[in-house]
């Protein structure tokens, strides 16, 4: 390992660091970039060579990942820069040559309420059973939630938590709580072999890195089904489409029952966005969904096109809206208007009502409410 190499990545983390940004970016024929508070910005240094990638990329990648990289063209992996942060890689070949993205993951787990996640999230997360999914676009912070409601379990239960991660992003040391986290490639193949195994672990708590394919969906069902509570995430937008989006992974010849085993299981989803804050740093909007019997009901007879107007309706049980959430920050005056409708489930909806703010018409609570009648009227 030639020392350049290594002093140069440790240069470029340590500018990760200093900077507070959330990922690095490298790829030839252009310096190294940063994205910070959402932007892209590019270091100011060399222009990277094919060489440059390469040898950067040897500095920091396992063996395994070199060979993985090699057979299929693309490796992730997570790894501690010494006690100031973790990362985790992903490196890929494109035109032929290295490139790499490493996302910075905080040494230091945030609360619940620190990240202002909603306050109904602590009554979920300690049912005895059921499915909770957290959902968002890549880079929406969903690890960030996920590793909180864990910490939050592990300092306030007697569980048995096992993580199944692709790569382990957080650590979680032991507290009240035993937690074993294993990592896809390096601990276990896959996550669907993880989860049949994990059932046989006695455990109370299983976190799912990601639900990807239907085999690891079946298996975080039947597992939320049998008594264990079974944190997921999906690249999913609000929960409406969450969970459309979990029934069409099935056959259709399935989706009737899935849909009742659904009804039954789903605990809550989170769904979330990160918006840039105005003055630098970011803000998170959050759509909550909590599964009452009304839900349930709606999932089990395929009329998920009125959950949107159920969490409308559902305010006292802790429900919010994600537009509702995106509208709170506008009024808040922490995010600028077109950073908040770009996030919006419904832009020209968010757009109006920010207009009509604007000319001091504030929708009060009784608007809301038959807004949300009228659209089920409609069955949209």
């Amino acid at each position: 390992m030639a020392t350049t190499d290594t002093i140069l990545i440790d240069k470029l983390l340590h500018a990760v660091i200093r900077q507070g940004a959330s990922d690095l970016h490298i790829t030839v024929g252009q310096p190294p970039v940063i994205r910070h508070d959402g932007h892209m910005v590019k270091l100011k240094t060399k222009v990277l060579e094919p060489s440059d990638t390469m040898s950067l990329m040897k500095s920091i990648t396992p063996d395994r990942c070199q060979q993985e990289l090699q057979a299929v063209g693309g490796s992730d992996f997570g790894f501690a820069f010494g006690e100031l942060a973790r990362f985790r890689v992903s490196i890929f070949k494109q035109r032929g040559n290295i490139a790499m993205v490493l996302r910075q993951i905080p040494a230091k787990l945030l609360t619940m309420e620190q990240l202002g996640l909603p306050a109904a999230c602590v009554r979920l997360i300690t049912r005895p059973r059921g499915l909770f999914l957290v959902t968002g676009p890549t880079g929406s912070g969903k690890s960030t939630s996920l590793a909180s409601m864990i910490n939050y379990l592990n300092e306030n239960y007697d569980h048995h938590i096992i993580t199944i991660e692709d790569p382990i992003e957080f650590y979680h040391p032991n507290k009240k709580s035993t937690i074993n986290q294993r990592e896809i490639g390096v601990d276990v193949p896959s996550f669907s072999e993880a989860l049949r195994r994990a059932l046989r672990q006695d455990p109370d708590v299983i976190l799912v890195g990601e639900l990807r394919d239907l085999p690891t969906i079946e298996a975080a069902i039947s597992a939320a089904e049998t008594g264990h509570v079974v944190f997921g995430t999906l690249h999913t937008t609000g929960a409406q489409g969450t969970v459309n989006r979990i029934i069409d992974v099935f056959p259709t010849n399935q989706q009737d029952q899935i849909r009742t085993q659904l009804s039954t299981s789903i605990i809550g989803v989170l769904s979330q966005a990160l918006i840039p804050k105005i003055g630098g740093g970011r803000c998170a909007a959050y759509e909550l969904l909590v599964c009452n019997s009304a839900i349930g009901n709606l999932i089990r007879e395929n009329k998920t096109f009125r959950i949107t107007s159920a969490i409308q309706t559902g305010a006292k049980q802790g429900m919010c809206l994600l537009d509702d959430s995106l509208f709170a920050l506008w009024k808040n005056q922490l995010c600028a208007k077109a950073d908040l409708l770009a996030r919006a489930q419904m832009p020209d909806e968010l757009a109006a009502r920010i207009a009509n703010a604007e000319r001091g018409l504030f929708e009060d609570d009784d608007d809301v409410k038959d807004k949300g009648k009228n659209k089920e009227k409609d069955g949209h």
